[in-house]
């Protein structure tokens, strides 16, 4: 594969994105229809390009001597990679109608569209370097998507999200200088490549700065205690929250910190350390304290911003179980909760645009004149809950099968914080259809009687998403083994 594709695909839908903002169009159809061209155009690409890929390290530039700015596809930047170029599209298709009624929305795409291409970046990195530079880039376009509303709420909500993001990622940048300068490369290599004799003679030090590095990108994770930002983004735009929430965000921090994990300090060094057993201490507590906050919480989108921050957990449960059925069950738990979760805040979003109703004691009834909308809410909180049938239960299950194999005492802790969060998520999310389907006897449906469900731009990604979910919850085993096989490697 030609290198000059792979960065093409990292760097047009950055440039071709400004032309949204700074051209004067005549109707606003045209920008829309050049929007969502570049990001067909973009997935078109990437897919061709994971579909050719060589394996081989393609330089953009060098800073100096091993400094350089370079792009790879091995098999974890192609689930990645596959995962946000299926999605983006459709959200971009979702935006138009959603955001049809706002000010602002050439600039509010302008951002859009380069998230996608920043985004990429992340997934293609071939050396700790690029993605920290992609990384820090995702801070600064998906800020003023934050901060678009314009509202004393958007501000705080953007301020909290950049001094976090800069926390981390001030973080994250000390164990990039140690891999750099300790490590035998800086490329992702599977296994690590922290394996020189400086390094084993000072193991304890080296720990420290893996658990340093892994809060730095647990940020965008949404590890507690690092997470407080993710509810209150929730101000932004729903086509926002659904991508901060479901892929760009949120996965490109557990993305991450597989990278770190499986390809720079290695596995072989970390696991059994009182490093591992810490981290296991902090993903259990994050499993169970979101969901329980997401129970307690009564706006729609903030409850599903709680569900996130529990369910990114159970992917770096999986991650620091180090182990191939941990790394497995972390990938499947990536890309079908990118799809449940995506689906869920789709259908709050579509509440909000046709009714302005924004917490849960106000969507009463409202199933009975939006029944697309809530049934498809409805099977992805079945989903996320982890019935037999939908994905959810398939990731669920190799999480808990890797913790049980690991033989660890705090793993299968992990199982009993899974199995209460399951519990709890069944409790907020079918609150929510409950409400909807079932108001009560003595409820007025006059009142919910000039409501409807969205236009077809919305509900057209609804219904790919909800198929898709039925997919992956019929028919997971080839994904399954392709994760496998990716585990294996390491």
């Amino acid at each position: 594969m030609n290198g000059t594709l792979l960065v093409a695909v990292v760097l047009l839908p950055i440039f071709l994105a400004m032309p949204i903002s700074l051209i004067r169009w005549k109707q606003d159809t045209h920008w829309m229809l050049y929007a969502e061209g570049v990001v067909l155009l973009t997935s078109a690409l990437a897919y061709y390009a994971l579909a050719n890929s060589d394996r081989q390290m393609h330089v953009l530039f060098r800073f100096a001597n091993d400094l350089e700015i370079a792009f790879c596809i091995d098999g974890l930047a192609t689930v990645f990679a596959a995962l946000v170029s299926f999605l983006w599209p459709l959200a971009t298709l979702y935006a138009f109608e959603y955001m049809s009624h706002l000010e602002h929305r050439r600039l509010f795409f302008m951002f859009y569209v380069m998230t996608f291409g920043v985004t990429l970046g992340i997934a293609f990195s071939g050396n700790i370097l690029t993605m920290y530079c992609f990384y820090e880039m995702l801070t600064m376009v998906t800020l003023p998507l934050i901060i678009h509303p314009l509202s004393k709420e958007a501000i705080s909500a953007s301020r909290t999200y950049l001094l976090y993001s800069l926390g981390g990622a001030a973080f994250a940048f000390i164990g990039m200088i140690f891999i750099l300068y300790y490590g035998t490369t800086g490329a992702f290599v599977p296994g690590g490549v922290m394996h020189t004799p400086a390094v084993m003679d000072r193991q304890n030090l080296f720990l420290v700065i893996y658990v340093i590095t892994f809060f730095g990108f647990s940020v965008k994770a949404a590890m507690w205690p690092f997470g407080g930002w993710l509810p209150k983004a929730g101000i932004a735009p729903t086509p926002v929250t659904a991508l901060l929430h479901a892929v760009a965000v949120v996965k490109a921090g557990a993305f991450a910190l597989m990278r770190i994990t499986y390809y720079s300090f290695g596995v072989e060094f970390l696991r059994g350390t009182w490093a591992q057993t810490l981290l296991l201490v902090f993903v259990i507590i994050t499993i169970v304290y979101g969901c329980s906050r997401a129970l307690k919480e009564t706006h729609l989108k903030r409850r599903l911003a709680y569900s996130t921050m529990s369910n990114l957990s159970y992917i770096l449960f999986g991650v620091v179980l180090m182990s191939p059925l941990g790394l497995v069950g972390a990938l499947c738990h990536m890309v079908f909760h990118a799809f449940m979760k995506i689906c869920s805040f789709f259908c709050v979003g579509a509440v909000m645009h046709q009714t302005k109703k924004n917490y849960v004691h106000e969507i009463n009834g409202l199933g009975h004149v939006m029944p697309v909308t809530f049934v498809i809410f409805t099977i992805s909180g079945l989903a996320l809950m982890g019935v037999p049938g939908l994905p959810g239960f398939i990731s669920k299950w190799n999480l808990a099968k890797a913790a049980v194999s690991s033989e660890q005492p705090l793993a299968l802790v992990g199982v009993f914080a899974l199995l209460v969060s399951a519990l709890l998520t069944a409790v907020y999310m079918m609150s929510i259809s409950f409400r909807a389907f079932c108001p009560g006897r003595k409820f007025d449906y006059e009142t919910v009687a000039g409501y409807r469900d969205p236009g077809w731009r919305m509900l057209v990604p609804l219904v790919v998403f909800v198929l898709v979910l039925f997919l992956f919850g019929l028919h997971s085993e080839p994904l399954v083994k392709l994760f496998t096989a990716l585990a294996s490697e390491l």
